[in-house]
């Protein structure tokens, strides 16, 4: 069995080893509506262990702290993948694609990507990547990505609720919570929502 501080020792000696440690997460994919998100981050610096967690475990206050230190001090990258290409590729391979958009963002050609979860990104040669199993709680540059990527979807449901003021999205930013899907049951589907998904396929 691996020490539980594995992963955090390996990263921090990737980085004294003077590779560049990408740290990459996803936010979205569950949701009823909106694009998926992702953010590769690079700490420039390894001592944020006990400052950074996973974005679900802060408060919406924390996370636009953390988001705003974050992008002022380290290097970021962020991509997304829109709903015509979740319901082109799947939600799956979009997700995939979100993150590969980030990376590309940091404009490297290789180096280190910790990715949170149990699935490496396909089609990214070059680089050495690690899946991480709750990496977003255990391993900081994926703490970093985690609070990027939400932070940056959440604002921009925000924005989409004012062209959509009954469906929430201000408050649920698109995941499936009962206000949510009563007000696809009862206005239908818009836009943004994701059409092959259930909650919504059955009310087009």
């Amino acid at each position: 069995m691996k020490n539980k501080n594995f992963e955090k020792i390996q990263w921090k000696s990737f980085c004294k080893e003077g590779f560049l440690v990408s740290g990459v997460d996803e936010v979205g994919r569950g949701c009823l509506a909106g694009p998926v998100y992702a953010a590769a981050v690079i700490l420039n610096h390894s001592n944020w262990d006990d400052q950074l967690t996973d974005s679900k475990k802060l408060s919406e206050k924390q996370r636009t702290y953390w988001f705003d230190k974050i992008q002022a001090e380290h290097q970021v990258g962020i991509g997304f993948a829109s709903v015509d290409e979740i319901e082109k590729f799947n939600i799956l391979q979009a997700s995939f694609l979100a993150m590969k958009r980030a990376i590309e963002g940091l404009k490297l050609k290789s180096g280190i990507i910790l990715v949170d979860g149990h699935m490496k990104i396909p089609g990214l040669p070059g680089f050495e990547q690690h899946a991480v199993v709750k990496g977003d709680l255990r391993l900081s540059p994926i703490s970093a990505a985690s609070i990027v990527a939400k932070v940056t979807r959440d604002n921009l449901m925000k924005e989409l609720s004012k062209d959509f003021p009954e469906y929430g999205f201000e408050v649920h930013k698109g995941y499936a919570t009962e206000i949510h899907r009563k007000a696809i049951q009862r206005k239908g589907p818009t836009s943004i929502h994701r059409k092959t998904f259930g909650g919504v396929k059955e009310f087009l």
